[in-house]
């Protein structure tokens, strides 16, 4: 980021008021079931991008096709039963899934080995916007220390380049609990006299529509005093260098409605926060570089840290309920994927950009991962009724339909699981486990770990990548714990949202609570209620692989990793493990190696020390004289 410079001390800013001058902008109701006018079709993507879609798909079919045959051949030597092809039916789209993934991230690699890099818009280095731009940070029931905090470095930022004349910062409080008001209130105002950027702070009295009537709320009022808008979310923070060169590319190409940065997770503390960080950090240039080959001026918005025209989102994204009762009518809560969709339908380009100084938190513990996600959960799946919504381009569909299928996926594996120990504990079984098919399963583990790899490959190739890590030891001691982690994780995962799913087609809808940003640890009692059906369904499997076949003990880890899930959860919402790891530079990003100034130890511990330090926070008894306590 940035660096900070000090506010000017030696000058007054004159107070301001809470809210500038209104500048409505209409924003008129949209139909999906509506065609729109017809358009012109961006000129803002690659000549060859429907050649590197077509590519892209057609190498996911192939090889699915070939796992297809091969499984179905070997099972059709004494003829196909109905559970084979029910294994098979259950197999061949989550293998389609990991083929597709895999093959978006090999054309990463290669583009990155290529010297392509993250071919994206061309956005300017220098510079000062000519327009005016808004910065709208939405909030409900945040902690406002955390929020104002942000909103200071950001303010210093912008300060810091000489652009506080061209943006302007918004609160937007969607809070109900009166203390929390009445705090954000006084932070705002002891934090608006301190800076010449000017901050204003708006309370809605009726919290309707959620952030996407928030942010309706603020273009009916005052978008028509702005050109452009950077949408954060609580958690967002970004250097004023990124939204100055976000603001001249908006100006120089007119017919781009959206930017969408690839905000890196930054600010954790606890061992399973700082894991995902880790994991996002050190994987995400591959993968974010194959989804940049192929999305072009398709590409998808994620809600939060992107830029968009102010008018063309007033004029496009007014978003209307769906019929129907919640959760899978009404208001759409996954609102970021279908904006981008209407933004194109009406010839407005949509593109995704790498730059720095954009980042974001994670939530701290795998049970606010998951209240998290089930509200992603049930927006996804209303993407589902919007597949054939009129005039989206098949690239937004397709962004739809995977955005829902990342959660479809879960039951999916939870039934081929069970599926597995049904079919092996019949008589002809066997198939399953057919020397013939060894090459799948071994092929199937190659796709899923590929991208993994191929990111480290990528970031040992050279010098200073390996140095922002912390160098090419910490980096694989730091993959050797990341990998069996997620592995013994992904169980946990399988099953909430296997549970989330089951929760919405029986009509529960997800809420709107205010997200807990930071814990120190989690209790045995809030653990256990959250995971005591994981534990149950681990005994099941567990016990029904012991009554099948020892042919099924692949299974027994899954089951392992459900009976321990409310003891994974405690261990991983460990604020103390977390911060042992990264004091000895395992799970340690580059931010933090030179903005965040995580502390290196004079003599790192070697790793039998680190296992014993690590058992001492553990069992609650550090030794004598331990520096890490």
């Amino acid at each position: 980021m940035t660096a900070a410079v000090p506010f000017a001390s030696n000058r007054r800013i004159p107070s301001r008021p809470d809210l500038p001058s209104e500048v409505p902008l209409a924003m008129p109701d949209q139909s999906f079931a509506a065609s729109p006018p017809a358009v012109p079709v961006p000129r803002t993507s690659p000549q060859d991008i429907e050649g590197r879609r077509l590519v892209l798909i057609a190498a996911t079919l192939l090889v699915t096709l070939i796992a297809f045959f091969s499984t179905a051949g070997v099972a059709a030597h004494e003829g196909l039963t109905l559970r084979e092809m029910t294994l098979i039916a259950l197999f061949l789209p989550l293998f389609g899934w990991i083929a597709f993934s895999f093959a978006s991230a090999l054309a990463g690699f290669l583009c990155l080995l290529s010297g392509q890099g993250h071919e994206t818009l061309p956005v300017p280095e220098g510079g000062k916007p000519a327009q005016r731009t808004a910065v709208l940070m939405p909030i409900h029931n945040e902690e406002a220390g955390g929020v104002m905090a942000r909103l200071r470095e950001m303010m210093r930022s912008i300060e810091a380049i000489g652009c506080a004349d061209r943006f302007d910062i918004f609160i937007l409080s969607d809070s109900t609990e009166p203390l929390i008001r009445r705090a954000e209130y006084a932070g705002y105002r002891a934090l608006r006299e301190e800076s010449a950027v000017p901050l204003y702070y708006r309370l809605r009295a009726a919290n309707i529509g959620r952030k996407p009537g928030n942010i309706a709320e603020w273009i009916g009022r005052f978008g028509g005093a702005y050109e452009n808008m950077i949408v954060l979310d609580a958690d967002s923070l970004m250097g004023g260098r990124t939204m100055a060169r976000l603001a001249l590319a908006m100006e120089r190409n007119p017919g781009v409605a959206l930017l969408q940065t690839m905000p890196v997770v930054a600010g954790c503390r606890t061992l399973f926060a700082r894991w995902q960080q880790f994991a996002a950090r050190l994987y995400s240039p591959v993968s974010s570089a194959g989804l940049m080959w192929w999305s072009g001026s398709e590409a998808s918005f994620w809600g939060h840290n992107a830029i968009i025209r102010v008018n063309a989102f007033a004029q496009c994204c007014a978003l209307p309920s769906l019929p129907g009762r919640e959760p899978l009518g009404g208001a759409i809560l996954s609102h970021d994927l279908v904006e981008a969709a209407m933004l194109r339908r009406r010839g407005w380009a949509v593109h995704m950009v790498e730059l720095e100084e954009s980042f974001e938190e994670f939530p701290p513990s795998p049970i606010d991962h998951a209240i998290r996600d089930r509200r992603w959960c049930q927006g996804n799946l209303q993407h589902l009724r919007l597949l054939d919504a009129k005039g989206f381009h098949w690239v937004n569909r397709l962004q739809l339909l995977m955005g829902a299928s990342a959660y479809l996926t879960s039951p999916l594996w939870l039934m081929l699981l069970i599926a597995g120990v049904i079919q092996q504990s019949g008589e002809s079984g066997a198939w399953i486990s057919a020397p013939e098919l060894s090459w799948v399963f071994s092929f199937t583990l190659i796709l899923l770990f590929g991208p993994k790899l191929m990111s480290v490959v990528w970031t040992l190739m050279d010098a200073n990548r390996r140095a922002r890590f912390g160098g090419a030891e910490r980096i694989l001691a730091s993959v050797v714990i990341e990998i069996p982690f997620a592995v013994v994780m992904a169980p946990m995962v399988m099953m909430t949202q296997t549970m989330m799913l089951f929760d919405i087609l029986r009509g529960r809808t997800a809420g709107w609570k205010a997200q807990r940003r930071d814990v120190a640890a989690l209790s045995f009692s809030e653990a256990w209620r959250f995971y005591r059906t994981h534990v149950v369904m681990g005994v099941l499997l567990l016990l029904g692989t012991l009554v099948a076949n020892h042919s099924l003990m692949w299974i027994a880890p899954v089951a392992t990793g459900l009976i321990g899930a409310p003891f994974l959860a405690m261990l991983s919402a460990r604020r103390d493990l977390g911060l042992e790891l990264a004091r000895n530079g395992l799970f340690v990003t580059p931010e933090e190696l030179t903005a965040l100034r995580i502390r290196e130890p004079e003599q790192p511990l070697s790793p039998a020390a680190l296992v014993q330090a690590l058992w001492r926070r553990i069992s609650g008894r550090p030794a004598r004289g331990d520096r890490m306590a």
